[in-house]
């Protein structure tokens, strides 16, 4: 059976590293999310990097709207936060409301505060093999994950189920940058099963549950799950058929309790190395 990899220990350790250094600070870091959608989990998601910012002792400026907000208004807040010098990281959550471009918004956040890492100069930096201002959350967390288990990158195949924007590219590019031979499989991929029976690490990043089979993982495969689904209101579940991959895989994320605590504990990372950036 394969070891379970645990993201709230290594996310643990990270958050205590951070906490140390806060207190150490003169001056502390600020973080200021802007939420102008009315989606349930990006409620709870604000909410979480409010109550962790100010657990690491951060400055957090939490900005709420409702379906009154204009273009014009959310422009206005960007600039002010592009301006101002006690937040050194904004955070947009996404999906904003249908009226809105988020796309403009994104790219008239300051790269050098774009703590998500979405702004398209820092994805530029990234696919370039730079050093972004911030890499991708997720992505950059799953590089901690891997390493803090001593698990080889280099050198080994890296198929990557997923696409998007936020996680299957750039984790593509962090992979190549370890050295690591890397395939992006999407929803057009043909035999899909064929393709992640060659992956050494096998991460899926879709969002349908079960969508990784035993069947489709090579024995001993390090098997990462991105995905997450709620199911009947409480329930989470990833892409990985959990209780039947463990069996295969020689190392495994569960759900949840694998990559999504360090996406959060990358978010805190990527905001303090902002704010010493800014106050070299």
């Amino acid at each position: 059976m394969g070891e379970i990899i645990d993201g709230k220990k290594i996310a643990s350790q990270l958050f205590e590293d951070l906490k140390i250094k806060v207190q150490k600070s003169i001056d502390k870091p600020g973080l200021a999310v802007v939420l102008a959608n009315d989606n349930p989990s990006s409620k709870i998601y604000v909410a979480s990097k409010e109550k962790k910012s100010l657990e690491l002792g951060y400055r957090s400026y939490v900005y709420r709207f409702d379906k009154s907000i204009t273009m014009g208004k959310l422009i206005e807040l960007i600039h002010e936060l592009n301006e101002n010098k006690k937040v050194n990281g904004i955070l947009v959550q996404l999906p904003l409301y249908e009226h809105l471009d988020e796309q403009k918004i994104i790219e008239l956040i300051n790269p050098k505060k774009d703590v998500d890492g979405f702004h398209p100069i820092n994805v530029g930096k990234l696919y370039c093999g730079l050093e972004p201002w911030a890499k991708c959350c997720t992505p950059k967390g799953i590089i901690k994950l891997l390493k803090g288990y001593n698990i080889q990158i280099e050198g080994k195949h890296a198929v990557v189920v997923g696409r998007s924007n936020i996680v299957g590219k750039p984790l593509a590019a962090l992979l190549l940058k370890e050295n690591a031979t890397v395939t992006i499989a999407h929803s057009k991929t043909k035999n899909l099963k064929a393709l992640t029976k060659t992956a050494d690490i096998l991460i899926s990043a879709v969002g349908r549950p079960n969508i990784i089979t035993a069947d489709m993982v090579k024995k001993g495969a390090v098997v990462i799950d991105v995905g997450i689904t709620k199911q009947y209101d409480r329930f989470l579940k990833g892409d990985v058929d959990f209780d039947k991959v463990k069996s295969i895989a020689s190392y495994i994320t569960p759900v949840p309790g694998g990559v999504g605590p360090m996406t959060i504990a990358c978010l805190m990372e990527n905001t303090y190395e902002l704010f010493l950036e800014q106050n070299k």
